[in-house]
Parts: C-alpha cells; sequence; structure tokens
C-alpha cells in the first residue's frame, strides 16, 4: 500500500535517503529485481535511494535497471559517487555520468537541479564537474567539514560514536555523531546538511579477502537515540547508512534482497534487521513533519528487540576467521576480537512503540525484567541471558503482545566466529527474511573452520501467542518516554560459577575450540551439555551453537509442544 505524505511533510520539504551499494548487485538482470526495495523504502517513508557507485563494468547496466524500477515505483534515486574507486581528478568521468542518468524521469532534484553526492571526495573539483555535467547541479557531497563551504550541501558519514580517527572511541577520545552535527552545520553557514542515522556497526573481515578489516563502533540503542535526536535537531536531510552494506552490518533493508556475497555472509546469515525499519517509521514520519515528539505518528503498539548472539566472553582465537596474520595489514585489521568490542554492552535492546501506557516484559535465559512505559517510544536495555529471549506487552492485566524470538543467546561462538551483529526481531513478529541461496552465500566458507556451519538460513520463523492473563511482574523498573539502561549483572553462561562470567582463555579448552572438535570426538562434551557420542538428549537450543541444527546423534528432549531443529544434513 503507498504511503501518502501528510500535509506537514509536504511542506517542510525534508526528505530521508537510504544509501544503496551498487557494487553487490552485479547480479541483478532486470529494473524488477529493484521493484521490492524501492516499494519497501517508499512504504516506510524514505523519498530516495543514495546509489553508491565504483567504476565497475557493471555499474551503468545496474543504474539504468535502479532508474527503471524506481521511476515505475514512484521512487526517486540519485547517484553517490565513492571516491574510494573514482579519483578525485576524474571531473570528466563524474560529469558524464551525471550527464547520462541526470535527466531520467526518477532523478532526484532540488528544484531544476540534479541532486549528486558522494562517499569522500575532498579536492574534487566541484566547477569542473558542474561543467563537465552540462546541467544544473545540487551538489551534496560527503566532504569533511572543514572544506564543505564550497557545495551546495554537505553529507556527513560519521553516523556512530568514534575516537576521531575512524574507530570506537576510547576514554580518552570521545567524538559523539552530535559533535559532528555541529562542526558540519556551522561549517555550511546556514545551507542545507545532510545529517546520517545508522543502527549499527561491525565487520569482520580476514586474510581470506583483500580487504581485511575487524572492528565495532558502539551501537546499542544507537538507532534509537539517533532518530531522537534528529527530531530535536531538525536538519533538511537524513541519510540512513545503509540500506544494503551487509559487510559493516547496518543494513536496514531485508536479507533477500538480491546480492553478491563478499564474505560477509559470515556473520549475516539468519541475522535480520527488519524490525529496525519498523522502528524507525513514524520516527521518519515525525521528522519530515517537523515535529519534535513522535507519539503522534506510532499506528499500533509494538515492540523491537535486538542482540548480539553471543556473550563478549566468548573466545574464539582458536577458531575465528582473524586470527591469520594478512600479508598486508592496514589500520583496519586487528586479529580476534573486533577492535572496539569493549565499548558493546551485554544486552538486549527492546524498544516499545505504544498507544496507551502498558508494562514490558523481557525473559533473557534465566533473567527476567519487567518495565513500566508510557505512551510513545520507550527504550531499555536489558541484560543478556544465554537461552531464550522472550517478550511480553501486558495491559490491564492480560497480554497484549507476546512472543519468542527464534534467536537463542549463546555462550559459545557462532560458527566458530566472533560475531558482533545484531539479531532484530518485532513483536508482533514480521514476515521472515533469509538470505537467498547461491550469490547470497558464495563467500561464506572462506576463512571458515570445515564442518561449523552451513551455508544455508537454519531459522525458523518467530513464535507468539494470543492475549492471555499476565505473569505477576518480576523486578520492575519504572520507565518513561527517555531510555532506561539496566545495570542488573549479566546472567552466567550455562556452567560458568555463580561468581560470574568466567573470564576469557586462550586455551584448548575455551568453548570455541569445543566446538570445532566436537565432530571428532566420542567422548568430550562441550559447556553446553553437547555429548559426541549417539543417542544424545538435547533440551534447549542453545546446546546447539554454533551449527544450530540437530546432528544425527542427537534427540530432540526440549520443552513440551516445542518444534524440533532442523536436521544438519537438511532431511
Amino acid at each position: 500500500m503507498e504511503r501518502r505524505q501528510s500535509p506537514e511533510e509536504q511542506s517542510t520539504g525534508k526528505m530521508v535517503f537510504a544509501h544503496f551499494m551498487v557494487g553487490i548487485v552485479a547480479g541483478r538482470t532486470g529494473a524488477a529485481d529493484y521493484d521490492d526495495d524501492m516499494t519497501r523504502a517508499k512504504s516506510f517513508g524514505i523519498d530516495a535511494f543514495a546509489l553508491n557507485i565504483g567504476t565497475d563494468t557493471f555499474t551503468d547496466e545496474q543504474l539504468g535497471y535502479a532508474y527503471q524500477s524506481a521511476a515505475k515505483n514512484g521512487m526517486k534515486v540519485f547517484i553517490s559517487f565513492d571516491f574510494n574507486w573514482f579519483k578525485t581528478s576524474q571531473t570528466a568521468d563524474v560529469g558524464a555520468k551525471i550527464k547520462k542518468f541526470g535527466g531520467q524521469p526518477a532523478q532526484l532534484k532540488v528544484g531544476d537541479k540534479v541532486f549528486v553526492s558522494s562517499f569522500s571526495g575532498d579536492g574534487l573539483d566541484l566547477a569542473a564537474v558542474r561543467s563537465a555535467a552540462g546541467m544544473p547541479l545540487f551538489i551534496a557531497p560527503n566532504f569533511k567539514a572543514a572544506n564543505a563551504a564550497n557545495a551546495d550541501a554537505a553529507f556527513n558519514w560519521i553516523a556512530w560514536p568514534n575516537n576521531g580517527a575512524n574507530k570506537a572511541p576510547t576514554d580518552a577520545v570521545n567524538v559523539t555523531v552530535a559533535d559532528g552535527d555541529q562542526a558540519y552545520m556551522k561549517a555550511l553557514g546556514g545551507k542545507p546538511y545532510m545529517a546520517p542515522v545508522s543502527p549499527w556497526f561491525f565487520t569482520h573481515y580476514g586474510p581470506e579477502v583483500s580487504y581485511s578489516k575487524n572492528w565495532v563502533f558502539p551501537s546499542d540503542l544507537l538507532w534509537y537515540e539517533r532518530w531522537t535526536e534528529i527530531l530535536q535537531l531538525g536538519p533538511q536531510y537524513v541519510e540512513i547508512i545503509t540500506w544494503n552494506d551487509y559487510g559493516e552490518s547496518h543494513y536496514i533493508g531485508p536479507l533477500s534482497s538480491p546480492h553478491n556475497d563478499d564474505g560477509n555472509s559470515k556473520w549475516v546469515n539468519d541475522m535480520p534487521h527488519n524490525g529496525w525499519l519498523d522502528m524507525a517509521k513514524p520516527f521518519i514520519a515525525a521528522y519530515k513533519a517537523g515535529a519534535k515528539s513522535v507519539n503522534k505518528y506510532i499506528e499500533k503498539d509494538q515492540i523491537v528487540y535486538w542482540y548480539r548472539p553471543s556473550l563478549k566472553s566468548a573466545n574464539c582465537d582458536s577458531t575465528d576467521n582473524t586470527m591469520k596474520a594478512v600479508s598486508n595489514p592496514t589500520e583496519n585489521f586487528f586479529q580476534g576480537r573486533p577492535n572496539g568490542a569493549d565499548t558493546m554492552s551485554d544486552s538486549v535492546f527492546v524498544v516499545a512503540l505504544l498507544k496507551e501506557p502498558a508494562t514490558v516484559e523481557v525473559s533473557s535465559g534465566k533473567s527476567k525484567k519487567t518495565f513500566t512505559a508510557q505512551a510513545g517510544a520507550n527504550a531499555w536495555a536489558a541484560p543478556m541471558g544465554v537461552g531464550k529471549q522472550t517478550f511480553s506487552l501486558i495491559r490491564g492485566g492480560n497480554s497484549v503482545l507476546s512472543g519468542t524470538s527464534p534467536r537463542d543467546i549463546s555462550a559459545d561462538c557462532i560458527c566458530g566466529i566472533y560475531n558482533f551483529n545484531a539479531y532484530v526481531g518485532t513483536l508482533p513478529a514480521g514476515q521472515p527474511d533469509a538470505l537467498q541461496t547461491g550469490n547470497a552465500f558464495e563467500g561464506f566458507a572462506k576463512g571458515l573452520v570445515p564442518g561449523l556451519c552451513q551455508p544455508k538460513p537454519l531459522l525458523k520463523s518467530p513464535t507468539s501467542a494470543g492475549p492471555a492473563p499476565a505473569p505477576a511482574p518480576a523486578d520492575i523498573e519504572s520507565g518513561s518516554n527517555d531510555k532506561n539502561i539496566v545495570t542488573a549483572p549479566v546472567e552466567p553462561p550455562v556452567g560458568a560459577p555463580s561468581g560470574g562470567v568466567p573470564a576469557p582463555s586462550s586455551s584448548a579448552s575455551s568453548s570455541a575450540a569445543k566446538s570445532a572438535t566436537a565432530s571428532t570426538s566420542a567422548t568430550t562434551s562441550t559447556s553446553t551439555g553437547i555429548a559426541t557420542g549417539g543417542g544424545n538428549k538435547i533440551t534447549s537450543l542453545s546446546q546447539l551453537a554454533p551449527l544450530n541444527c540437530l546432528r544425527k546423534d542427537q534427540v530432540w528432549a526440549g520443552p513440551a509442544g516445542s518444534d524440533p531443529p532442523a536436521p544438519c544434513d537438511g532431511g
């Protein structure tokens, strides 16, 4: 169903864009392959895709498909030149590309000016680009703030707290996203500012590829906090980073969107992010209407939750894909646990979008927290526990929404690697979303220890229950429209001493080493109780990490009425 702009949205002229990576969609064969992306983005209030392009031979073909699909579906698009690939001396090439596509019906324009952007590109001669394009341009590049004054507008890419040198903040240096906003707006002197919004950042490429990099930016509740900031800031434009950059884990588009795999499927498989787009919908509407509060734009009760698939304490050094040295290391590569990992919290993050006050109950493993929520948008961080993740919305003594996530939290290493990506779910549960077999898994096995994982989706659909009497609340936290960070201790993993989570170990007895050797030992068992002899009873999905499937020598003995996990052999 097409979403129409309100009169308030039309009057402000504010627009929301999403960064779309063209470089990973070489396998698309026609405009129809873009239709779902276009219609989905438009239905959530996104006005245009920023089409990030390099110098690939397939670029023009894919741009043609994207422009055709956008025109068919009532969307707009514009080119974002990626100067990791283009050189700033290529003004003639940049201008020619704009000239080729700038006259298309789906081209985003400001007045009669063709909208153009970039990733990086400081030093580009804008006058020469305008001359080569031969048409009026509105250029909003991603130049550094100090170089933005000569452009028509400017785009700030740095959407995460950082240390000022493209890594996670430290105790000594913490540059907030709001600091970047102020630097750009000051430099622009009243010209339009394109502010960044991003939900997450984690990348984990090892020596199996030539572009090795391994770090995180602290993300946690960033998606909620940043949209709240955007409502107060009210910039002319907002760009979401990104729609489909799976390699850096900040995708909000579906896993099923057709794309090639550059090796990221190791940490992206079974990790949908669609719920982040659900959370953003009322914020986008509020922003475009010039509102400071999201409350009146919430159309229904909804819970959005996200968390990493395993505890930070999991030691994956014996099996992780980044542990081998790379031939040409850069400042972006770190071995083992990703740089910045300690800036992430072992928490389950929950946002409740509510029409009326209610309570929200979060059960993470053995940890249980209940929060008091107001009408509007509420956010919390609950302590992370190993095992099942269950969420309930309770109002007037009755359960309005409840369900269990299909993704358990594990004390071990998923696929043998440090996976700091986020699993995102919703109540009511959304439609299933999975990577398409084939191109989306082509780089999966590279760097992985053989036998630890399968190149296919394994998760089942979320489970949910109808209204039922509410259980007695436990450990109630008062809440408001501001985030409520819970500081209760993290539940220890199964088998850990009562004193808390065990310190990481580099010995062969680590959980990762056990996962790696489980299939070859007839008697050894992991700390979660998986024995490798015949006829082993499995009572919890957490016992099946990292494979998340049932081997032939295992028997499902889970809770009554629960569905058995999929067999590892696909049978």
